[in-house]
């Protein structure tokens, strides 16, 4: 079994959401023996944002890659071979703005290829990545999931279920710490509630039935 822990958080050694996704890892790797880790920090190894090169769009009627566009599609290679070869992804994904990272955002951009991760029909998108697990060590400085107004404003949870749904993955099992920035007390009592669905979205895995876990 093979576990891809990505990390998106600008904040180093002071990020919650990487403390998570290590101990995510930490515990599936114990509950699961055997299963070897590959890791992607995506503050220092950032994909280049979505571009008309990454694309794969030919200048006039240049019958030939550019060498940038060739640097681009190696990239999106690179990215989506990695993430295909995965069983378990475990992503951190700190609140940004209402949304993830730019940093990850872009990663998923390189990720979302028809042909590989998804497919057009005639009844609509297909997702071709489906049998993977996929948790996401969520974390907010505030309150969101208390209240319709604070789901409504969240596009970080909401957007990260719909695009690895996108891709065919009904696994998505959520790990939140929220509360972080609103006192010691509040901080505390989120990394207690996220550890504990740790215990169950890594350590009890292999007895889920495969319906997605929300904090």
């Amino acid at each position: 079994m093979k576990l891809l822990q990505v990390d998106s958080s600008v904040l180093g050694t002071n990020s919650v959401s990487r403390q998570l996704t290590a101990e995510i890892a930490a515990e599936w790797r114990a509950a699961h023996p055997g299963t070897t880790v590959e890791y992607l920090d995506l503050a220092v190894d950032t994909p280049n944002h979505f571009n008309a090169d990454a694309l794969g769009i030919k200048a006039g009627l240049q019958a030939e890659p550019t060498e940038a566009q060739r640097r681009e599609n190696a990239l999106s290679e690179r990215l989506v071979s990695q993430f295909l070869a995965a069983d378990v992804i475990v992503v951190g994904a700190p609140l940004y703005n209402f949304s993830v990272p730019s940093q990850l955002k872009a990663w998923i951009d390189r990720l979302a290829q028809a042909g590989r991760t998804f497919k057009y029909t005639e009844k609509g998108p297909v997702g071709l990545a489906g049998g993977k697990t996929v948790i996401v060590a969520s974390t907010r400085g505030g309150m969101y999931s208390t209240s319709d107004a604070g789901n409504a404003m969240e596009h970080q949870e909401s957007y990260l279920k719909t695009v690895f749904g996108f891709f065919g993955i009904t696994d998505v099992r959520i790990v939140r710490a929220e509360g972080l920035a609103m006192g010691e007390a509040p901080k505390a009592a989120a990394l207690a509630a996220a550890r504990s669905d740790i215990a169950l979205a890594a350590g009890t895995a292999a007895n889920q039935d495969r319906a997605t876990l929300a904090a």
